[in-house]
């Protein structure tokens, strides 16, 4: 086993914002300052680099970045300026985040391949800041800010890959909110034909098409309920005309999805009855549940499915560089159609997808599937004389 180096790195580069919007230094000072992890062998490392970033979290704890670096290959795992705190969080400036660590690696690092490795939230990431890259479009947010990734000279990655990867927050949200609550300041007022978690609620698995087509519609319904009330919020804020330019806001009960308790629905290997944050009814209602906290600029950027860029089968469509997608076919979290919806709609002629069996979306306990899935990238990216 190859001794590894864990080396601390700081990517610091300059932007001005209306306002501040992530707590302490890392933003409030007219300067973005990231940090993160190289994690390389200290003896004979390839000179291509993946580039891992999450959202809004860390990943040189999991085991995947460690594995691929055990195998030769140095791995980047940097934090976004949203990490660990996603309710401000807003993926036109998650981009431009990436867009820095993409060229400090090849300029000051000096790598000559960097490949985004697209791990779940990560994924959508990677297609977005790709397709971006290679033909930018975006000059402001959904709500209206500034945000020029036109003309802030981004650098395409050499290939990207999808490592138990979904679509986008945004769909995940619309799949798994909770369409029962009618009062968004008083979550006890609820329908009863759709509390998902109600003993007294008819359907039991597996559930009817026509009640499961009622309840996705109502999901879909209660996301357009609050965003129709932030843009409401956001457009008052514009017309009074004073220093409060932003709110922030909770959402009620955001783990209500029927797959993780029907089978099935979107069948795979995934367990019955849990989700990779625990016991669904529990998430539910926690601290930690998708869209819990969250400001009115965030919400159109990351959570509403119809203002939300980050979409990673729209933006596959766009890419053209190599892709490597692989499905975990156990995945306690991606829905199982994700993968192959967006390995599908990529545009580029070098594209290959693979499944790993029985594999969930941590590796947790899980040797061997973590050992296949370094095979698999590390083999692809050799083929490619990289």
């Amino acid at each position: 086993m190859q001794t590894l180096d864990h080396q601390w790195v700081h990517v610091s580069y300059l932007e001005t914002s209306k306002f501040t919007e992530t707590y302490g230094f890392v933003g409030s000072q007219g300067t973005v300052n990231l940090e993160g992890v190289l994690i390389k062998p200290k003896q004979g490392a390839s000179d291509t680099v993946f580039l891992m970033m999450h959202p809004a979290s860390t990943l040189q704890l999991l085991p995947l970045p460690n594995a691929v670096a055990q195998a030769g290959y140095p791995v980047l795992c940097m934090g976004s300026r949203y990490v660990k705190n996603d309710s401000a969080l807003i993926y036109e400036k998650v981009a431009l985040d990436l867009g820095a660590c993409v060229r400090y690696a090849k300029e000051q690092l000096g790598y000559k391949q960097v490949i985004l490795l697209g791990w779940s939230g990560g994924g959508s990431l990677a297609l977005f800041y790709q397709s971006q890259a290679q033909q930018p479009t975006i000059t402001e947010t959904p709500a209206g800010d500034p945000v020029d990734l036109k003309s802030a000279g981004l650098i395409p990655a050499d290939a990207v890959v999808l490592e138990a990867a979904h679509r986008s927050r945004a769909r995940c949200l619309a799949d798994w909110i909770d369409p029962s609550v009618l009062n968004e300041l008083d979550p006890e007022q609820r329908d009863s034909r759709l509390d998902l978690y109600s003993p007294d609620l008819p359907e039991r698995p597996p559930y009817s098409s026509d009640w499961l087509a009622a309840y996705r519609a109502a999901q879909l319904a209660r996301v357009r309920r609050i965003t129709n009330r932030v843009e409401e919020t956001l457009d008052f804020l514009r017309r009074r005309g004073t220093d409060e330019l932003e709110r922030g806001f909770v959402t009620h009960r955001t783990m209500a999805e029927p797959r993780f308790l029907d089978g099935t629905i979107q069948p795979n290997d995934r367990p019955i009855g849990s989700c990779y944050l625990g016991v669904p009814e529990t998430v539910n209602t926690g601290p930690v549940g998708l869209a819990r906290f969250s400001t009115l600029r965030s919400w159109l950027s990351q959570w509403s499915i119809d203002h939300s860029r980050a979409d990673g089968e729209t933006c596959a469509g766009q890419i053209t560089v190599p892709l490597l997608a692989i499905e975990h076919s156990a995945d306690d979290a991606v829905p199982q159609p994700d993968i192959g919806l967006m390995y599908q709609a990529c545009a580029s002629q070098d594209k290959q997808m693979h499944c790993i069996k029985n594999a969930n979306h941590y590796f947790k306990g899980q040797p061997e599937q973590l050992a296949q899935a370094v095979t698999l990238i590390t083999d692809w990216t050799r083929e490619r004389n990289w």
